[in-house]
């Protein structure tokens, strides 16, 4: 397996598996990963958006932003280019939950249910902690 330089093998593996479940995660949402990223520096993280509207939000594009810390978070985009606004976060026990519980999420977030999720950000693990590949594997 080659990695690029500077990138240890171990993450060059979690971007693998954070591919794949990304994967799996817009298949439970029933979109396509044509408008999806990641970024592979640390913390690693990956944006996907959403084709749906916010009633609270007309006219600003959805998003799920993940990190390896926080795990999910649902933002909209600003008119002005700036960073995503964060709305919620989904919260633990892990930052690579079932994408149906992701799904959920998102159902949620279009119901203004504020029983799933969180308003703050929790550490659910430490940037470049070793596991993360099979964490993301797992769910």
């Amino acid at each position: 397996m080659t990695a690029s330089i500077g990138r240890p093998i171990g993450q060059h593996t979690a971007i693998r598996a954070l591919r794949a479940y990304l994967q799996d995660i817009a298949g439970a949402l029933g979109i396509g990963l044509e408008s999806s990223t990641i970024d592979d520096d640390p913390p690693v993280s990956a944006y996907l958006a959403l084709d749906t509207k916010l009633a609270h939000y007309p006219g600003r594009d959805v998003a799920l932003l993940w990190d390896e810390r926080h795990g999910w978070a649902a933002a909209i985009e600003t008119h002005s280019g700036e960073d995503l606004i964060v709305l919620r976060y989904l919260g633990g026990p892990t930052v690579a939950p079932a994408p149906r519980r992701v799904a959920r999420f998102v159902t949620a977030l279009h119901e203004d249910d504020h029983t799933v999720g969180r308003p703050d950000p929790v550490a659910l693990r430490s940037t470049g902690d070793a596991g993360l590949a099979d964490l993301l594997r797992r769910s």
